[in-house]
């Protein structure tokens, strides 16, 4: 599955920090610094931002992983300057624009985790829509001993996932969980063994990608946002969703498709 990926071509190529290739309806993107541990630069931000806003035709779901044997150590510190308040604020934004291209773009996006994911790693992991990780993979949030706080919207994605108390453990004591203890706490949805994440994430991307598109987006657009909102205005938002969902064509044509028993029913896997 993996070999039948190709590079892909366009814009795209030209991003020199990511590696990106195509099978059919799954982007992968690949973070490529891996002398670094996959630290993210500000060069490194933008070009995931360009890559996300810029998906190629076709594309229905996207998968992120980390090249050697890291996911993604954070912010690279070495490339860390000295930043008046208004700078550093425009600085925080731009990882935030990037992030939310994930988390609200145009497609689902599985992110395939191994070694380090700390920091800024973390905070791009929760801006996916599910996680895999490897028996390698380790979490923490070691700002609190830098001197400086999350800026990449990990406090607001973070605590979604795992609650504000063991964000505030992580960042306070420099605490680092494994990946059981990670998916314990709802953080990972996905555990595999080391070597095997990335054939997990790709097949999880594949069987996304044949979802109604129309699904896909009320799943990552309106759910966040119901969870959000008082529950009258959740429901009346869901009705909204619901309503426009079912009365697409390729709904109709999947709702057929069941009650003349052309399509499965759930069963357990």
């Amino acid at each position: 599955m993996i070999s039948s990926f190709n590079p892909v071509t366009g814009l795209l190529s030209a991003l020199d920090l990511l590696q990106i290739s195509q099978s059919g309806a799954v982007l992968h993107v690949r973070l490529n610094r891996p002398a670094k541990r996959n630290a993210i630069s500000d060069t490194l931000i933008q070009q995931l931002h360009t890559c996300f806003i810029n998906l190629p035709e076709g594309v229905k779901a996207a998968v992120v992983s980390g090249e050697g044997p890291h996911f993604c150590a954070g912010l690279d510190l070495a490339a860390l300057v000295e930043r008046d308040i208004h700078s550093a604020v425009l600085h925080s934004r731009m990882w935030h624009a990037a992030f939310d291209a994930i988390q609200f773009g145009a497609v689902p996006v599985v992110a395939v985790l191994q070694g380090a994911v700390v920091g800024g790693g973390l905070e791009l992991a929760s801006s996916c829509h599910l996680r895999v990780a490897e028996d390698s993979a380790y979490f923490g949030l070691p700002e609190g001993q830098r001197g400086i706080f999350v800026g990449g919207g990990g406090s607001a994605r973070i605590p979604r996932l795992i609650g504000v108390a063991r964000m505030t453990d992580l960042m306070l004591t420099g605490r680092v969980f494994d990946a059981d203890e990670a998916q314990q706490m709802g953080l990972v949805n996905y555990r595999s063994a080391d070597g095997t994440g990335l054939a997990r994430g790709l097949a999880l991307a594949e069987r996304i990608a044949t979802n109604a598109p129309i699904s896909n987006f009320a799943v990552m657009h309106a759910l966040p946002r119901i969870a959000d909102q008082a529950q009258s205005e959740g429901l009346f938002t869901e009705s909204l969703m619901a309503a426009v969902a079912e009365s697409t064509p390729e709904a109709q044509l999947r709702l057929r498709a069941f009650l003349e028993g052309r399509a499965g029913k759930v069963v357990k896997s």
